[in-house]
């Protein structure tokens, strides 16, 4: 296990460098800069401006200022809040981030898990092909569809929900955006639950422990679960990353000030740093949460462990 930890690490660092180099130069390559306003300002002002960003140096020079700073866990200022350092936005924003995303996770993975693994059980049935119409048709309505309606229902129709808004942050404000974002995911893990179940409680040692006379609890918790949750693993790495960092159509939605409101605003107005340390934080967990569901599996799989 050190030694695949160990491997992991170390593919992820030209990865992650590979990224910043993407992201770099694609952001300068844009049209337009973090200064163009709709009153274009005086030369001598701009001037001023980008000589104390570093925006004057050369694309090389400003590559490896913003290397090293980066190294050293420093994400530079931002170009339009010029009150706050990137960190300090992306840190004001991560907990509404991570509150609504790890919900809409957490829901996610306990519904389409036991929603998989009754369509499995019943294969063929009635209660089969009700989860999986109601996982396609999750799958098929986008999540700016899904959370207007959610509001025009909860918070127009019966008055339940706040419409949007992070007032203190409790169950009131998260219940709305948490569905929201977690529907798309319930039903993509139950297909993928289903069609892992139903491979696994296929094969012969589930076979063999059901001619023992084990019930079906017992089959399914002890035997047949560890191994079906194997795809499932593999879909949680980047979709957790990508749902703790923030729905960009659900944060604008519902008002929640997390990181996908910030990087919009960002990309809108060419912010550089904020753009860029935004996707330093995204590919970071990306990386971080695929490294974890690495090790994972050679907990869930002895065969990983031997390899």
């Amino acid at each position: 296990m050190l030694r695949l930890a160990l491997l992991r690490f170390a593919s992820a660092v030209p990865t992650l460098l590979l990224l910043l180099v993407l992201a770099f130069f694609m952001m300068r390559a844009a049209p337009g800069g973090p200064f163009d306003t709709e009153r274009s300002l005086p030369p001598e002002i701009l001037a001023k401006l980008e000589q104390a960003y570093h925006l004057d140096e050369p694309l090389w020079k400003q590559f490896a200022r913003y290397i090293g700073g980066a190294v050293q866990g420093d994400l530079g200022p931002s170009f339009q809040y010029s009150d706050f350092t990137v960190n300090q936005l992306i840190l004001q924003g991560l907990p509404v981030s991570l509150r609504v995303g790890l919900g809409a996770m957490v829901l996610a993975l306990f519904v389409g898990c036991a929603a998989g693994i009754v369509a499995a059980l019943r294969h063929n049935r009635f209660s089969d092909y009700a989860v999986m119409t109601l996982a396609m048709t999750g799958m098929s309505i986008p999540v700016f569809v899904i959370a207007p309606l959610l509001i025009l229902l909860f918070a127009v129709t019966l008055g339940w929900l706040p419409a949007g808004g992070w007032q203190d942050g409790g169950l009131r404000d998260m219940a709305l955006p948490v569905v929201a974002l977690a529907l798309p995911q319930i039903a993509i893990l139950a297909r993928l639950m289903r069609g892992s179940m139903i491979e696994v409680l296929n094969s012969n040692y589930i076979r063999t422990a059901r001619a023992k006379g084990l019930a079906t609890r017992t089959v399914i918790l002890r035997h047949a679960l560890r191994p079906a949750l194997m795809p499932v693993l593999s879909y949680l790495g980047p979709a957790s990353a990508g749902i703790i960092t923030g729905s960009v159509v659900i944060e604008q939605i519902f008002g929640i000030p997390g990181i996908g409101r910030y990087f919009v605003q960002a990309a809108l107005n060419r912010d550089y740093t904020l753009v860029m340390g935004v996707v330093v934080f995204y590919g970071t967990l990306i990386i971080l949460f695929n490294f974890l569901v690495d090790m994972l599996y050679g907990v869930l799989d002895p065969r990983v462990r031997a390899e």
